[in-house]
């Protein structure tokens, strides 16, 4: 049994070369190195072509998502992906030290095994997804902000399309367990219907998610209009405050005979400080309530 690991699609001559080496059909190897496919199984005579996506959390907490195919052939496996780099490290390790029963089992095992390890790979994106919107579920009902409201909608987006990509994967291996066609062993099967319940399982985590998404977007906007009553009423007793100074100052004026302030020098000048300065502290006080913060936050 032989495993053939493609890590790159760089060189169309030599994926050309592989596929005519393993006599791999040309539209199986079309579909095995063109990216965008759907996750699906596929026979081609005595090859069977399986595609899927790999899913991983980078370092920078972004989740990257990537075609991977295997094909299945008599006594090999060849596995092609994007870019280096998957989630196979923890195969390749029982492979080299002999671990399990994998290097005693045929190749519909080794594909099981490789799927398997791609759809395991989606619990670590499910797991971080769940920090992410824990997050901002937090700060939707605490500090509502209009980057907040980008966040969410870019977490619905990326739930939207795995659920999708689960939806197509989930078929897949449907297929893979009871298709005729399919080339696996009755007791390779059994371990198929095991890969099948781990989609499900993640499948009904990310449907529950993208669905908290929707209740998220609600909480921002009701946490946005509870602050926006919030300022509408200090605002409001500020100004109930002012209104019958206002009216009183508006009937006597400012004529009074005995004010010192009338031939000062400086009394001009030491209004418009006084008046530049309230509107300053009205500002620095708006700005410290987080008044102005949430309409003019960039994000």
């Amino acid at each position: 049994m032989t495993w053939i690991d493609v890590a790159s699609f760089g060189d169309l001559r030599r994926l050309e070369r592989i596929g005519e080496i393993l006599d791999i059909h040309p539209l199986a190897m079309a579909d095995a190195v063109n990216v965008g496919q759907r996750p699906k199984a596929e026979p081609y005579g005595d090859r069977y072509l399986v595609v899927t996506r790999m899913a991983q959390v980078l370092p920078d907490h972004r989740v990257c998502l990537e075609q991977v195919a295997l094909v299945l052939g008599p006594g090999w496996v060849a596995s092609f992906q994007e870019d280096p780099g998957d989630v196979f490290d923890p195969l390749r390790e029982r492979l080299r030290h002999r671990l399990g029963a994998i290097r005693r089992l045929g190749a519909d095992y080794l594909t099981y095994a490789l799927l398997d390890a791609v759809v395991d790979g989606y619990f670590p994106v499910v797991e971080e997804l769940s920090g992410v919107l824990e997050a901002l579920e937090e700060e939707a009902l605490e500090s509502p902000r209009r980057a907040t409201l980008a966040r969410i909608h870019a977490a619905r987006r990326l739930l939207l399309q795995l659920e999708r990509l689960l939806w197509q994967q989930r078929d897949a291996v449907s297929g893979m367990l009871n298709s005729p066609e399919a080339p696996f062993a009755d007791s390779v099967r059994l371990y198929l219907r095991d890969t099948h319940d781990h989609t499900v399982q993640i499948l009904d985590a990310v449907e529950t998610y993208r669905q908290m998404t929707v209740g998220m977007v609600e909480i921002h906007l009701s946490s946005v209009n509870n602050r926006m009553s919030e300022v509408m009423k200090t605002l409001t007793v500020m100004a109930s405050i002012f209104i019958p100074l206002t009216f009183i100052v508006g009937i006597y004026g400012m004529n009074f005979d005995h004010m010192p302030e009338l031939r000062w020098r400086w009394g001009y000048p030491a209004v418009w400080a006084v008046m530049i300065g309230v509107v300053l502290g009205l500002v620095l006080w708006f700005y410290r309530r987080g008044w102005l913060e949430s309409t003019d936050d960039p994000g």
